[in-house]
Order: C-alpha cells, then structure tokens, then sequence
C-alpha cells in the first residue's frame, strides 16, 4: 500500500478552544467557496482509476470539454 499525504490528528479536549473553533469557521467557509458539480465539468458520480495519470488525465478532458461547450455557447450569443 502506497501511503500519498499525511495530516495531524487533532486531540479532543474537555475544554473548548477558540483557536480551534476559528480554524473550523474558515474551513468551513472555504468549502462554501469551492464550485458545485456544474462548473467543474466533470460529472456527478464515483470514478475509480488504476494510476493518478488516468485520474489526471480523465479530469482534463472533462474540463477542455466543458471548456469547449462555454466557447461554443459563448461564440452563438448565449451566455449563462
């Protein structure tokens, strides 16, 4: 097995801390700021890819289709 990142385990206390409750406020706000599933282009469901090449290389062909189909819309007068 191939470990790939690694992250710290954040002990859990009987006292609160308000370090802690703003760093969990500004994760929080940063997953409200990443793009929903229609403009990242790459279709709502579960993929499971033999090599991280594979994996990067079916992202980026999700992404120049979706890319295409703005400049399509964009070149026909429709914008969204």
């Amino acid at each position: 097995m191939k470990t790939i990142g690694s992250r710290k385990e954040r002990p859990v206390g009987i006292f609160a801390s308000g370090d802690l409750l703003a760093e969990g406020a500004r994760f929080n706000d940063e997953l409200h700021r990443l793009p929903t599933g229609g403009t990242t282009f790459i279709p709502k469901g579960v993929y499971w890819f033999k090599t991280h090449e594979e994996a990067n290389q079916h992202q980026l062909d999700c992404i120049a289709r979706g890319m295409a189909k703005i400049a399509l819309e964009r070149a026909n007068g429709r914008t969204e």
